[in-house]
């Protein structure tokens, strides 16, 4: 297991409690999930039909304004696992620092795998991967701009993981475009991660690929209810929208007292320096709080946001100490 958020088993081994004890701020996962998850018992007794399935891929649409072809996976990590595959291997590059799945992946299937720090190093690549926003740093990038490279690279992909807050930056819109592939998590927003639910936004080749590598039943009965069910509700879409965007300026607020500077984040999660991220993690760590470190940059802390305000009390008495 490469390294990830979400370890919480690592923090209990070293500084004690319950996995309930913990608030798991290691994530960019919304900790004020989709209310609405209840199923009927029927759900787990039967295969997923392919209208059901379908009915999920047009909820879909519906929440990403997009009349592309679309698949649902198991996260979009099953889409990036699926990514070498796609075609021929070649030059992959990637816009870096970012989530390091993408080269693992490409690199296990003999890619020839490079990471670059500025869009306009990605041209001539076989296979580009830009996060808008990224992760972790939440870098952005106008959507006018990642168009404007896709006939300088063979294919295209977007992971817009962290854009259901920042809908303007999304191009799943634009995903039928040759050579574009959007990837979408739903947990993460939707704060279900444990749903295991995402989607490839393409043209229908590369949709059909997908396919045939996910098999019939891609994703379980209940995440097609639950996700259905939550990715037609836009109005609680829009008040989570607003509540993380006031929340991720909150927490910049609350963490001034440390002297720590903003790199940058996205409304669902921020990126600190701190002059020492496993001083501060074990400052954290100490009060059951976690939080997400990067051994290549041993400065950086990466906060998710509270949720409750008894999650928002605990981290205040903490970061004023």
């Amino acid at each position: 297991m490469r390294e990830h958020g979400g370890n919480l088993d690592v923090a209990q081994r070293r500084f004690g409690g319950r996995a309930e004890d913990w608030i798991d701020l290691s994530t960019g996962i919304n900790r004020l999930p989709y209310p609405s998850v209840d199923v009927e018992p029927g759900i787990w007794k039967a295969l997923p039909s392919r209208s059901d399935i379908e009915s999920l891929h047009d909820a879909a649409r519906h929440a990403y304004a997009t009349d592309a072809p679309i698949i649902a996976m198991g996260g979009a990590q099953a889409a990036i696992q699926a990514l070498p595959h796609l075609s021929s291997r070649g030059r992959a590059r990637i816009l870096a620092p970012t989530y390091n799945e993408y080269a693992a992946a490409l690199s296990a299937s003999a890619w020839d795998v490079t990471e670059v720090s500025d869009l306009g190093a990605l041209a001539g690549a076989d296979l580009a991967v830009v996060a808008n926003p990224n992760n972790p740093d939440g870098r952005r990038h106008d959507p006018s701009d990642l168009l404007a490279l896709l006939p300088r690279v063979g294919r295209l992909v977007i992971d817009e993981s962290f854009a259901d807050p920042v809908p303007d930056l999304s191009l799943a819109p634009e995903a039928a475009r040759p050579g574009l592939l959007i990837l979408r998590s739903f947990g993460k927003f939707y704060g279900l991660a444990g749903l295991r639910l995402g989607f490839a936004i393409c043209g229908e080749r590369e949709i059909a690929a997908l396919a045939a590598m996910a098999g019939p039943w891609p994703v379980s009965s209940a995440a097609i209810a639950i996700g259905r069910r939550a990715l037609r509700d836009k109005a609680w879409a829009k008040a989570t929208s607003t509540r993380l965007a006031h929340d991720s300026l909150r927490l910049d607020e609350e963490v001034r007292p440390q002297g720590w500077t903003l790199v940058g984040g996205t409304p669902l999660f921020r990126l600190y320096e701190t002059g020492d991220a496993l001083v501060a993690q074990k400052m954290l760590a100490r009060d059951h709080i976690w939080s997400r470190v990067f051994e290549q940059r041993p400065g950086w802390l990466r906060l998710g946001l509270p949720g409750s305000e008894t999650e928002w009390s605990r981290l205040a008495v903490v970061l004023s100490r």
